[in-house]
Formats: C-alpha cells, structure tokens, sequence
C-alpha cells in the first residue's frame, strides 16, 4: 500500500479510532485516570504553577496545556474514542470539566516514596476526597455532580511506574540490579492501590504496562563506555530489560487480582510491545527518526542534551514532528500517540481482550 498507517491516522483522524472503540452509547463516559507525564493534562501546570509554553502544544491545541507533547497524549485520543471531552486536571480551579471524569495524573509521579506529592498514593488519596465531596455535596442538594451509580461504572484508568523505574537507573549506585530490587515495591504500590479504589466502589480497570524506557534519547545520551548494551534496534538492552520486568511482574499482578476480586474486571495493556513495534518498524509508520528528539540539543543521532532540554533555553525544535516518535527525549509526539492509542483501541494488546468501551455497555 503506498499509505502508510500514519498517513491513514492524519486523514481520519477521528473515525479510525471510533471504528477501534465505538462511542459509548447510553450512558455518559466517566473516566478517572492515575499517573504521570504520560497521561497529565496539565496537572503539573495547575498544582505547582510551571508554564509549558509554545511550542508544546503546537500541533493541535495551538498553545501550551500543561501537557509535555507537541499535541494530543494516549488519554486524549481515548477520550475521543468515547465522544467526550478531554479530561481536566483534577487542581485545575479554572474553567474545569469534570462531567466526564477527572484526571489526577501528575508528570514526574512515581509510586515510591508514597507520601510525596504527587504520588500514586496521594492520588488515590485525592480521587478518595473528590467522590466524598462529591457525594457529600449531593446529600446537600446539589445537582450536576457524579453519585455513587456514576463513581460505581466509571473506567479507572492507571499508567505509572516509567519515573520508578528510570529513578532505579540514576545515580552513581543505580543500576539494573537496583530496579530490580524497586520492581516488587513499585508493583505492591499499584495492587494497593487497584484495592484501594476497588474497595470504595470501581470495579472497571484499564492498566498500562510502561513502555521501552531503553530507546527514550533521554537514556540513550547518558555517557556510556560503549555500546555494547545496544539491541538491534539501537535502545539500551539493561532499560528494556528491566521494563519487561515490571511488565511481567505486573501482569502477574493483574492476573491474580482479577481472580481474587471477582466482580472486577481489570484490563492489562502491553504499551512496551506496541512502542517497541513504532521504534523497530519506524518507517512503516510513516517516521524518519525513531530515536531523536524533535525538540531538544545536540542533533544526530539524539538530539538530546540534559543541560538544554526543551522548554528551557537554547533548544531547537524540528520542523515536522510527524516524522519524529520522540518530542522531547522522554515524551512521545502527537503522531507517535496517535499509532499508540489506535493499537490500543484495537484490543489486540489487552488482557482481557475487550474493547476500551467495555465499561460504558456493562
């Protein structure tokens, strides 16, 4: 075929995806999400007042949203998939929309230590706030706001444990056998949690396992004796290797708690598999520079450089982030989101294999 899947994204960029996960019909999409950059709204903007100028942004909202890509993120194209609005940060005071859910997520969460702002832990805390403020205001006559029926059918969605895992590798004592050691406690963090939420009402789970963390060009900068770590691919064999780890461990976990609970389904979502895919068969996707950073320092072969990063000074930005998977070095760009959040909505990925709108029909 002379057009590419990419090509095919750009001119339907809405139907395509609809086709994947059809629009929920009957009842109104409510979608609470939980985790990091890879799915913060503008939450980080809201809660400690950063600015993400132009140019993230650029490509579809025209303008910085709190959100580190150069448009739309997965939980964008998601909520699309539903014919709803994007989600708002939950410490947005203005101009928020929660009719069709919160997001909670907060770019540079981990899980661990859980008592930080803004860990998991201290989301689900948040989310906990939010339904008894809710509820309470209802009891108070106060119409518009989600009940117990609305919190009960609502698709909790989680991807976190990329900052966990990332944090292990840095250091002069960090390592692979380090995030070895942090994977049990990062995944023991996540089933408290899905408990946590499961024992104050949720019952529908999406979870995201993390993606290659060994072909971010944030990784593949850091100084190396050689490259003997490098795949076939050209990403770090030790990241990946350790991100398949966590994926394992918590697919593990997914397994046993759709067991143990048994009126709860819980979705898990191999992101690392449909990531790796983009970077290994980047041109069939419609890319040109699997590993390099669209916005950043340096040029070839990374276009990274952790003293000017994009956002800061000095950076250049590339022309056409459509070419490019990676917009900043560490976050995906709005096309590379796009191929994601198709393969996903496909359900090809998923264990259970169900559609991503399984929670509005059940």
């Amino acid at each position: 075929m002379a057009l590419t899947m990419l090509a095919i994204a750009i001119m339907l960029p809405f139907s395509f995806l609809h086709q994947a996960g059809a629009a929920c019909t009957g009842r109104n999409p409510v979608v609470f999400n939980f985790g990091d950059s890879n799915s913060d709204t503008g939450g980080i903007v809201a809660g400690l007042g950063y600015r993400f100028p132009l140019p993230e942004g650029r490509v579809f909202f025209h303008r910085g949203t709190g959100r580190l890509c150069d448009g739309r993120l997965i939980i964008d194209f998601l909520c699309e998939s539903l014919n709803t609005t994007y989600l708002s940060p939950y410490l947005e005071a203005l101009s928020s929309n929660f009719s069709n859910g919160a997001n909670f997520a907060i770019s540079g969460s981990s899980t661990l230590p859980r008592n930080v702002p803004f860990a998991l832990y201290i989301q689900i805390e948040q989310f906990l706030h939010f339904k008894s403020r809710s509820l309470d205001l209802i009891d108070q006559g106060v119409t518009g706001l989600f009940g117990e029926e609305a919190f009960r059918n609502a698709l909790y969605t989680m991807d976190i444990g990329q900052n966990d895992l990332s944090g292990a590798f840095s250091g002069s004592n960090g390592g692979y056998q380090q995030a070895l050691e942090r994977i049990p406690l990062v995944i023991a963090e996540i089933k408290s949690s899905i408990k946590t939420l499961y024992d104050n009402g949720a019952r529908k789970f999406w979870v995201h396992n993390t993606g290659p963390l060994g072909c971010l060009p944030q990784k593949l900068a850091l100084p190396r004796k050689d490259d003997t770590d490098l795949d076939a691919c050209g990403c770090l064999s030790s990241y990946n290797k350790a991100a398949r780890e966590f994926n394992c461990q918590l697919s593990t976990l997914v397994d046993a708690l759709n067991s143990e609970l048994k009126d709860a389904t819980i979705v898990y979502t191999d992101i690392f598999s449909i990531k790796y895919d983009i970077i290994a068969n980047y041109t069939k996707y419609g890319f040109e520079n699997p590993l390099m950073a669209c916005c950043g320092y340096g040029g070839p072969p990374y276009n990274y450089n952790q003293g000017i990063m994009c956002l800061g000074t000095g950076y250049s930005v590339c022309t056409d982030g459509s070419k490019y998977v990676s917009w900043d070095g560490v976050h995906y760009t709005e096309a590379a989101n796009h191929i994601v959040a198709s393969k996903i909505l496909s359900a090809d990925y998923s264990k259970p294999r169900v559609n991503f709108d399984f929670f509005c029909r059940s």
